[in-house]
């Protein structure tokens, strides 16, 4: 079951007001593949409260200087390391028959 915090809920307006970001600097985010929203049948773009964050530190990170290219290498890295812990959990779990 997913989190609140992943489900698509939000449109670009109200990103716009929680971040105060420019609704040109979200859809920059989205071209430079740091962001991906769904889209309804109409293109109407969806966030979540977890995109909000990552837009978050996104300005936060290119208010220090970093640019795009770095912070997309640096999520990607992220989510690497979240993969290979989530995959050692498992084996570990699986060895030591944890979470049953």
């Amino acid at each position: 079951m997913s989190s609140y915090k992943d489900k698509k809920v939000i449109s670009i307006g109200t990103v716009n007001e929680l971040t105060g970001l420019s609704v040109r600097q979200i859809r920059y985010y989205e071209e430079r593949e740091l962001i991906f929203p769904e889209r309804t049948k109409r293109g109407t773009r969806k966030y979540s409260f977890a995109d909000i964050e990552t837009l978050m530190k996104i300005a936060d990170k290119r208010e220090e200087g970093v640019q795009t290219y770095e912070i997309k290498r640096d999520m990607a890295n992220d989510n690497k390391d979240h993969m290979i812990e989530q995959m050692l959990r498992g084996q570990l779990n699986a060895h030591f028959r944890l979470n049953k």
